[in-house]
């Protein structure tokens, strides 16, 4: 079966996380799902396939090398997608030969994918895609990513000349609200270094993500009858809205990019008595991202200072690290990925993401991870698509990273 087979059979499942559920994992369509990959492994023949009691799925494949003295090396995707779009009743459709241009994706609906929106497309123009009917995500991000990851165990049990060390696998749960590592058994896991699989075009390979921090404010206001409001009514909503325009304006993610951090409103609720708002702090630089911290920190100080104390209170949580100190001492994880990317024919990629992956917090728990990407696009939102050929390609790609590492003794990698 190819990779992208597999991301159509994996799209029925609606495995959308839940961020207001303190369970893990966050919802019960997880735990279906791992169950039904952990199936589907031991009918391939993996071995050691659990899946524990926080939904987490690790699977072996043994090698096949004699006297193997190398590393044994891990790969990694999580089985959740996001809620913000609609995630139930997938119809994903594929396009073959695309030949440029805007794509038709619901004519009933007259739901198009644009071109003019879309600057990668120029680079798809002959290939397969996999779309949807515009009304849902697809769930490549990070379906497809378990899809190769599955595919490629099947070819390394199916074609025992391809020379291998030990092989871990690990499905996580609840990667899109920021869980995804939080009960990650790296010791169980058991491999010395891993590579999550994890969006983006084929031939990416990246280890800088942001810095990441949220920041939770809670603003109490006082109601008081609109007739009799002069000089006593506090108004929640209206000091939220000063309390945003305290925060730099051009530090918003509409406005900012490559190694350019922002604050991002995501969430803002409430009336006259009180009010919500959300934000998550980004940036690639520790320090600026801690100066963010302390600007959040100020327009809270300002805010009482104008209404009174205790009128804002704010909570700051940090979130995860750039990965990058963690994995640039491993330099060999990134020049095995780039070799194995020429092999295939394809031109190594790395650029600073503009997020996060399981990865950022992995590096961090002494299981260094950069993410290589899956041929996937528009993820968290229902212009998703996927690439089949890419997808084949980056099934290749991490059977070759396999088959390398087999070639290399401690020596190399210690070096």
């Amino acid at each position: 079966m190819r990779a992208y087979e597999r991301l159509i059979k994996y799209a029925a499942f609606p495995t959308a996380s839940d961020e207001n559920c303190p369970q893990c994992p966050s919802t019960h369509a997880q735990t279906a799902f791992a169950n039904a990959l952990a199936d589907e492994l031991r009918t391939i023949g993996l071995c050691d396939v659990t899946v524990d009691e926080n939904g987490y799925l690790f699977a072996s494949i043994d090698g096949n090398i004699d006297n193997y003295d190398g590393a044994v090396i891990g790969f990694i995707a999580h089985m959740d997608v996001v809620d913000v779009v609609p995630f139930t009743d997938i119809k994903p459709r594929l396009i073959e030969n695309y030949r440029g241009g805007d794509i038709l994706l619901n004519a009933e609906k007259n739901i198009s994918l644009l071109e003019s929106d879309c600057a990668f497309l120029g680079d798809l123009v002959g290939k397969t895609l996999l779309v949807t009917d515009g009304t849902t995500l697809l769930g490549a991000d990070d379906k497809a990513g378990i899809a190769e990851i599955i595919t490629m165990a099947e070819n390394l049990v199916n074609h025992p000349e391809i020379k291998h060390g030990p092989i871990r696998i690990g499905f996580t749960p609840d990667e899109e609200i920021g869980r995804g590592a939080d009960l990650f058994d790296v010791k169980r896991f058991g491999a010395d270094f891993a590579y999550t699989v994890d969006g983006g075009s084929f031939g990416g390979v990246v280890y800088e993500t942001f810095n990441a921090a949220s920041a939770d404010l809670t603003i109490t206001g006082k109601s008081i009858h609109p007739g009799a409001g002069k000089n006593a009514m506090l108004n929640a909503a209206r000091i939220a809205e000063q309390f945003d325009m305290l925060l730099p304006q051009l530090e918003r993610p509409e406005y900012t990019e490559g190694y350019e951090g922002f604050y991002h409103l995501i969430e803002m609720k409430g009336d006259v008595s009180s009010a919500k708002l959300r934000y998550i702090l980004r940036d690639h630089d520790w320090d600026k991202l801690t100066a963010k911290k302390e600007v959040v920190r100020k327009a809270v100080e300002e805010i009482n200072r104008r209404y009174g104390e205790g009128t804002a209170v704010v909570e700051i949580r940090d979130s995860y690290r750039n990965m990058r100190e963690m994995v640039e001492p491993h330099r060999h994880l990134i020049n095995i990925a780039y070799e194995c990317v020429r092999a295939l024919g394809g031109t190594p990629v790395t650029v600073p993401v503009r997020g996060g992956t399981d990865g950022s917090r992995l590096s961090y728990m002494g299981l260094p991870c950069p993410n290589l990407g899956t041929g996937s696009y528009n993820h968290h939102g229902c212009f998703e698509l996927a690439c089949v050929e890419q997808m084949d390609d980056c099934t290749e790609l991490i059977i070759k990273i396999a088959e390398a590492y087999g070639k290399l003794g401690k020596d190399y990698i210690n070096k």
